[in-house]
């Protein structure tokens, strides 16, 4: 069983489409709660159009981020996040919400792992920028 753990991409180990969509649901409700951050996401409840995109471009960028078929068309890292001076608190405050999406989702300690450290690999494309 553990050598077809292994063998099994990233985005498989995360259920694939059903199971990332699922893990940004849950990123994004903890991010509406989260009093470090819930001021930057909050206004996207007011605009559905614009929340529907959001949500999409970030399941799309999880897909490809972890190995999955989808291709994502959205705004770089660091051209999204520019002028946003994202703070290392809210930085990682963001971490601790997806970490407890993947938790949340049963998603395995390695898997979590793994996301944790492509998170930390865009971390200058975000924290003060």
């Amino acid at each position: 069983m553990e050598n077809k753990e292994k063998q099994q991409s990233l985005f498989e180990r995360l259920g694939a489409v059903d199971g990332i969509t699922a893990i940004v649901d849950d990123v994004v409700e903890a991010h509406f709660s989260n009093p470090d951050i819930k001021a930057r996401f909050l206004p996207l409840k007011s605009d559905p159009t614009h929340f529907a995109e959001v949500r999409q471009h970030l399941i799309n960028f999880f897909i490809m981020g972890s190995g999955g078929p989808q291709n994502y068309s959205g705004k770089d890292m660091h051209t999204a996040h520019v002028g946003m001076n994202i703070s290392q608190g809210e930085y990682m405050s963001t971490i601790d919400d997806i970490m407890g999406a993947l938790d949340k989702n049963n998603i395995d300690e390695q898997s979590k792992k793994d996301v944790l450290a492509i998170l930390y690999s865009l971390k200058s494309q975000m924290v003060g920028v």
